[in-house]
């Protein structure tokens, strides 16, 4: 089985977001059958190599990998069914490093025998019966996914094989990223906080939403009621993102302007750079309506979030732990006497909010935040970014340019 080991998460992104493509397990050794074990049947199904159209169609992946492997890292619209778990990947591993490849495999095949082979293999039959086309992958398409392919096969259920596994997927991902990186010609959406520039993004059929990958706002204040993604799905989510436009032809992208960091995640290297160097499409709105979405999108919304996650009275103390952190956050950078007043003015919405359920008292910090704090930090991102700004204008007016934009460059066009 390949990859079996207790040391199968070695380095999957090295320095945070640099697009590379080491992943779980590089580093185990693969095993070998042992001769006493028949090795995997021939199959007439050949292994699948066409990942772009595994990767954009939605096809539902049966991954065999350990639980924690999966963890680290896979790709949508994977399932986890490992062949091994946790622990037992960690026995098979340490009878390997003390008695050898063939031991490892053949205690391998002793723990997933009988009742509980039964019970795994049919776990893998209903989903394959249940979903058409599913692939099947390991860590590098080795006897992990190979036996899997032979225990379904004489269930009755022909599956193709993933060719490389998650290894030669992910590099594949990470290549199409730094190319498309590279070849330049993508707009950046940029503007003030609470401008609206996720409402445009969602309007347009080539844009990439980043921060709905990083399932975070992006700001001080953007964390969400849910977790965000490993790392390594985040950058798999924007990889098959910009993959699924250029197959339908759109060539020029819109992404929103970030920082490198979107909360916990990292935008690869390559991109985020590049990106300091796209066309930017600035936004613009004034100050009551910016003050208005913020409102909606940091209060009432994301308060129905954790209400949502976490019930009534448990999602409203946590929504309202989650303001007050955002803002001691930026405590230094806002400074003690103004760091002071915003904190008892949003202390004192927080409890009008929590009596009568009213949230317009939070209007007292938002402005001032604006006023004093975001908005000065912005105007000094436009100056540096005036040279690279090509147009600006309100929400309709920056809906219909990038529109045309996408005419423009999509492919034949």
């Amino acid at each position: 089985m390949d990859s079996i080991g207790s040391k199968g998460a070695v380095g999957a992104v090295g320095a945070v977001g640099t697009i590379g493509t080491n992943g779980p397990g590089e580093n185990a050794r693969e095993f070998a059958p042992d001769a006493a074990q028949a090795p995997p049947r021939a199959h007439s199904l050949e292994d699948a190599h066409d990942y772009p159209a595994l990767l954009t169609a939605g096809t539902v992946l049966l991954d065999v990998r350990s639980p924690g492997e999966f963890a680290r890292g896979a790709f949508p619209n994977a399932v986890n069914l490992p062949i091994l778990d946790d622990a037992e990947r960690a026995q098979v591993g340490l009878c390997y490093a003390r008695e050898g490849q063939q031991a490892a495999i053949a205690l391998g095949m002793k723990i997933v025998s009988g009742t509980e082979k039964q019970r795994r293999v049919q776990a893998w039959v209903d989903l394959a019966r249940a979903n058409a086309g599913v692939h099947v992958y390991c860590w590098r398409g080795g006897l992990r996914s190979g036996i899997a392919r032979q225990w379904l096969a004489e269930a009755g259920v022909a599956t193709p094989r993933i060719a490389g596994g998650f290894k030669a997927m992910r590099g594949f991902l990470l290549a199409a990223l730094r190319e498309a990186a590279q070849a330049g010609g993508h707009l950046i959406l940029g503007g003030m906080t609470g401008t609206g520039k996720t409402e445009v993004l969602r309007e347009l059929p080539h844009a990439i939403d980043l921060e709905a990958h990083a399932n975070h706002r992006g700001s001080g204040f953007g964390k969400r009621a849910t977790p965000q993604p490993a790392q390594i799905d985040f950058e798999h989510r924007v990889a098959i993102d910009i993959l699924t436009q250029q197959r339908a032809g759109l060539r020029r992208l819109v992404l929103e302007d970030e920082s490198r960091l979107i909360g916990a995640n990292a935008l690869p290297l390559e991109l985020h750079e590049a990106m300091q160097t796209y066309p930017v499409v600035w936004l613009e709105a004034d100050l009551e309506a910016r003050v208005d979405r913020i409102l909606r999108d940091y209060v009432v919304d994301l308060c129905a979030e954790f209400v949502a996650a976490h019930g009534l009275v448990a999602g409203r103390e946590q929504f309202s732990q989650r303001l007050l952190a955002s803002l001691d956050a930026i405590a230094k950078r806002l400074g003690g006497e103004r760091h002071a007043r915003l904190k008892g003015h949003m202390q004192a919405a927080l409890a009008v909010q929590a009596e009568t359920g009213e949230h317009a008292a939070h209007r007292a910090w938002i402005v001032p935040l604006l006023a004093e704090y975001y908005d000065p930090m912005y105007a000094r991102q436009l100056e540096r970014k005036a040279t690279r700004i090509v147009f600006r204008g309100n929400q309709a007016e920056v809906l219909a340019y990038l529109r045309a934009q996408a005419v423009a460059h999509s492919a034949g066009g």
